[in-house]
Formats: structure tokens, sequence, C-alpha cells
């Protein structure tokens, strides 16, 4: 097939008919060329049929190209145009078309729909048969790329230079048009044969398809529309199937296990004495409690909105905690009205789930929703749970083995507690919650007794507190001595990095004690963990806590965070090391590189804006203002560890 023959310049600003006669004119090649870069792995048939389909796209389109001035077309020497601008442009479209179609489509999770025309049924379509040299060409082309195919199609079609196939292939999105014309040259083929009745898709035979395999499909899908219409009939039925008029809560009553799911009297209540010869003390053994436990009416609509909320309900969960519904009859823990409001707290195993509705009509809040994960708990981090929360006050449901419970101030580590009151049902007094307070200028935490130790828990913005210990990650203790309160009286304010994170605990310990230069005094480095129920997502904050005035109830200021990391070993049962800097201002004005290693570590080296070395765990260096430094270590052992981070 001859190149197109050069159209003037002048006629580049074809109107909408001239347009669309050029490209009916150009119908057979637009044709052609599709046939040639479609995927060999469709088949004949569908390379047809596809071929035809993208070309009467570019038809129906084709009478804005004249319209579009942005689009490149080929000129020739003299600045003529080398093509029809039409065709140009229905040819651009034809290249991206059928490249695609030999594309996936990464992420969109849905097959490609056919073209809707042309469309033929009972019939195979193929280009009439050619000799050994064309079968040879097919071969090679099945063998390229996309872009190769439409590189061999544009020079050997086309008549296109290399230059011009380059700046066509570009333009049809093409990434690397160098490659498609160095994998197109591999094929040896005379370009003659492009132009042969077999690659032309407008000429050709007709098949029948296998008629046997047609009959058996038919008779398959008879009997699909049928037991379809069979099913739906039984469903239609009124009462018992899923008609137009059954609702939401009859669907999933329909199966057993939902069923006992949202039955509420079928929710697990233990007695109140069983915790006491439990082999088990976490929240499996917790007594069902609460004035409204009796409430039928009530449970039922916490089970429903659990089951299936609407958009009406506010509902939070805790990182990674499942919102779905309950796989079986839950255990009830609290039933009762606190504070104006109905509160149901379940357990499931895996999570405790808190439903409150308000009693007062026109409240605005509505109904609340609230999952967190509890899986793994134990004696120590079951002791209690925030049963209501209202504003910047929160009230706690204590576990029925806490004998006494009162309220620290962890920024106050010399005052005594004080006592925090208890109704029957285990539901403590309201108290200030520092997590959604503004400003740290308290930290109330509540120590909790149960006979043998007491514990220290803070509320962190979820359902269940998180415990604070102190002492290195082999052995976490509950704070107890003076001493421990200090250190956590300026680490208490840095909790707010972790809160709503679903943690478990947070263990805060010092690792090291350093002499500060110019004889400022003696810092301490301290490290703290907070453990998530998840077992992912745990965050580690390296402090330095400068030395501050001495008070008599107050512990000083909050410790700076020198290093951070998340998702890391480090500080904590697996890899206790730490290492991690400051730089730091003494009172005399003077700025300084300090550093301090965990006991693995042999000695230090600081280096990048500050050059020093330490044979020890503990390193000062003078340094400039805003200097930076890259620290590392050699541990005991030989091996070297870098800083936190």
């Amino acid at each position: 097939m001859r190149p197109l023959p050069e159209v003037p310049s002048a006629a580049a600003p074809a109107d909408g008919e001239q347009a669309g006669a050029a490209l009916v004119e150009h119908y057979p090649r637009l044709v052609r060329l599709g046939y040639l870069v479609l995927p060999p792995s469709l088949g004949s048939h569908r390379r047809v049929l596809k071929a035809h389909a993208l070309a009467q796209r570019c038809l129906l389109s084709g009478h804005r190209a004249g319209a579009e001035a942005g689009v490149p077309v080929p000129r020739g020497p003299h600045g003529a145009a080398a093509v029809d601008p039409s065709y140009a442009h229905a040819r651009r479209r034809m290249l991206r078309a059928a490249l695609a179609a030999g594309r996936p489509r990464p992420g969109s999770g849905r097959a490609r729909l056919p073209s809707l025309l042309p469309l033929v049924w009972g019939l195979r379509l193929f280009p009439h048969s050619g000799g050994s040299d064309g079968l040879a060409l097919e071969n090679a082309l099945s063998a390229l790329s996309g872009p190769g195919r439409a590189a061999h199609a544009l020079r050997g079609l086309e008549g296109l230079a290399e230059a011009e196939v380059r700046r066509v292939l570009a333009d049809a999105g093409v990434a690397d048009p160098y490659a498609a014309l160095a994998e197109a040259a591999g094929v040896p083929a005379p370009y003659a044969l492009l132009g042969s009745p077999e690659f032309d898709p407008c000429s050709l035979q007709a098949r029948p398809p296998d008629l046997l395999r047609r009959r058996r499909y038919a008779m398959a899908a008879l009997a699909a529309v049928a037991a379809l219409l069979v099913c739906g009939a039984l469903l239609g039925l009124p009462g018992e199937g899923w008609g137009r008029g059954a609702s939401s809560g009859a669907r999933y009553t329909r199966a057993a296990v939902a069923g006992q799911a949202l039955d509420p009297g079928r929710v697990s209540r233990v007695s109140a004495r069983f915790w006491q010869r439990s082999t088990r003390t976490d929240f499996t053994s917790w007594p069902t409690r609460g004035g409204r436990a009796g409430d039928t009416g009530l449970l039922r609509r916490a089970l429903t909105v659990w089951a299936h909320p609407d958009d009406t309900v506010r509902s939070s969960a805790t990182p990674d905690t499942p919102v779905g519904p309950p796989m079986g009859a839950p255990q009830l823990l609290y039933a009762g009205e606190v504070d104006r409001v109905a509160v149901v707290l379940f357990h499931d195993g895996l999570r405790v789930v808190r439903y409150a509705e308000p009693l007062d009509v026109g409240r605005d809040e509505g109904v609340a929703l609230d999952f967190a994960r509890v899986d793994g708990a134990d004696r120590a981090s079951a002791v209690a749970l925030i049963v209501a929360r209202a504003g910047d006050r929160i009230r706690y449901l204590t576990a029925p083995w806490v004998t006494a419970v009162s309220v620290r101030n962890l920024l106050a580590p010399g005052a005594a507690p004080r006592p925090l009151r208890r109704g029957p049902d285990g539901v403590t007094a309201a108290l200030t919650s520092p997590a959604t307070a503004r400003g740290c200028r308290a930290w109330e935490a509540i120590e909790v007794r149960d006979g043998r130790s007491a514990r220290l828990m803070a509320d962190l913005g979820e359902l269940a507190p998180a415990r604070l210990t102190s002492g290195p990650p082999s052995a976490p203790h509950d704070v107890t001595g003076r001493a421990e309160r200090d250190g956590w009286a300026r680490t208490a304010c840095l909790l707010p990095e972790v809160r709503s994170y679903g943690v478990r605990s947070v263990n805060s310990w010092q690792y090291a004690v350093q002499s500060l230069p110019e004889g400022d005094g003696s810092a301490r480095w301290l490290c703290t963990r907070a453990e998530t129920w998840r077992g992912t997502g745990s965050r580690v904050l390296a402090q330095f806590q400068a030395p501050s005035a001495p008070a008599a109830a107050t512990g000083g200021p909050p410790g700076a965070v020198a290093a951070r990391a998340e998702d890391s070993p480090a500080c904590g049962a697996r890899d206790s090391r730490v290492l991690a800097g400051v730089l730091w201002k003494s009172r005399g004005g003077h700025w300084y590189v300090l550093a301090a290693g965990s006991a693995q570590f042999a000695s230090l080296t600081a280096s990048g804006g500050v050059a020093a070395h330490s044979d020890g765990r503990l390193l000062a260096a003078p340094a400039r203002a805003g200097a930076r430094a890259r620290l590392n270590g050699t541990l005991v052992d030989g091996s070297r560890a870098g800083a936190l981070r």
C-alpha cells in the first residue's frame, strides 16, 4: 500500500464535514492499522471486530479533528502537512486505543466490556489466508510488544521516516519510542506484505463456530435462567424471603448465629463471685452489673446498632480494631444509666464495645458506638474501663477484684492521692480526663489497688486506660516510689503523642545520668515505650531531662524529646538498647552536643556537624548553634549501632 499523498497546508483547517469525509475515505487504512497493532492473543475474529469498533469510534470523533489546534500533524520538508489533519488525529486515537487494548488495567478490578458494535452472531470472521511469508510475518509480529507492532506498521504501512515514527508513537502515549523502533527493526519481512489481503480486516471470510458447543451453552443458559426465576419467586414470598418489605434487621435474624447475636436473652451473663474461682482473671470473669442489665429493649437496641449501625451513629475504634457485628452472643459487662446516658458494655473475647444513648430528648450527641481491642488482657490490664465520657469528665467501671481507687496528679509527685468514690456497681465518681484537656497543667491518673499491689492507669482517649510502669524493659513494674513518680512527672505531658493509638501500657525508665559541662548539674536520660493491644505500632521516645529548680510538689518541666521511633524493638524486652543525643545550651551561653547510650554501649562517636569521640556511653562535645551531628556507637560485643530514629 502506498503512503498517503501530501496534502497542501491550506487543507489543514478542515471543517467537520471535510474531516468526516476524509475519515470515511481512509477507514480501511485505519482498520488495517488497528488490526496490526492489536495483540494477536485476541484471535483473528476478535481482532477484526475490535479493529472495526476502534475505527468507528475514531470516525465519530473525527469531525472535531480540524478544530483541535493542539494535535501535532506530520510536516514535509517545506512545512506542508504530510497527511490530512483529520486523519492524523484519527490515527493517533486508533494507536492509543489499540495499544491500550493490549495493556492490563492495574487497580481497576473490573474486566473490560466488549464493544457493542459491530456485533456478529453465529459466524467467525477471518481475513483471507496468505502464503508462508504472511504466516511468518504474523508469527514475527506476535512476538513483538504493542509499541513494536505499532512502529513496524507506521514505518511499513504508513511509510513514515524513523523520526516521524518516534513522534507519532510519543504522541500516542508510548513511553520509549526508540525501544519500539529497535524492536521493530528485528522483523525482516518486507513491508509490502502489510498491504496484502492477509492483513486486511475489510476483506473477510466467514465460517460457522463450533455448533455443538454453542448448543450446549444455549441449554446451560436456559437452565440458569429457569433456576433464577424459581429462586426469585421463592425469595419474594411474604414473611419468609428478602422481599421489598423485609427489613435489614430481619435479614440478620434469618441466620441462626446472627439471630443468637441479636437476641438479648442469649447474651452471656457472669455471676458476681465467678472471678474468685475462675482460672482466668481478665474481662471474661467480670460480673454483669448495672441497674438496666435486665432491660431487654435497651440490650436489643444496643445489639442491633452494633450489628448494622446507620449514618446517625457516632462510631469510633482504636487502630486495627474490627468494627463488624458480633459473631455470636457477647458477654454483657454493664448496662445502666450514667450522667443521663444509657450505657451498655459488651465483651466478645477480642473487643470491648460501648453503646451509649442519651436519655434526654433533644440532646445533640445522639447514639455512640465505640470499639477497643482488649485481647490478651490479664489481671493488671483488665482493672478498669471508661464507662462514660462527657466533655472533659470521665467515669471508670472497675474490676470486681479492685478494693480501692484513688486519683494521683502525675505532675505533682509529692502530693498525696485523693480517694475516688465508687458506687455499688463499680462506677467511679467523675474526674477530669487529661486526654481531652487543653494544655498540661495537671494529669490525673487513677491508682487502683487489688489487695496485693497498686497500679497507675491513665486515660488516653480510649475505652481501656493504659497501664503506666517504670523499670528496665526486662522487668517493668508498677510506679510506686517517689523517684519513679518524679520521672513520670516530667514524662506525663508527652503522653498525648500516643493518645488514641490503641495503647495497652507505657513504660518509662531511666537509662543514663550525665554530668553536664560547666558544672550545670546532672541530667537524666529516659526511654519511654508505648505498647499497643494489637502488638504492632509501638512508639518509642528518648527524652532528655535537664536539671530543674527543686520544688516541693512538682517534678519540673516536661523532658525534651531527643529521638522517636515507631514499630522499633528499641527500648523493649527484645532489644533494650537505646542511643540518643541533643544540642544543649549551658547557663553560660555555650552550646554542646550531649549523647547517652544504654548499658550495652562501650563507646560513642559524633560526626557530621560535630566531630567527637568518647570511650564510654556518655558524650559531651562543644558545638555551634544549629549544629547537626550523626551519632553512632560501639557495643560491648564490638558491633556497631546507630541512634534511635
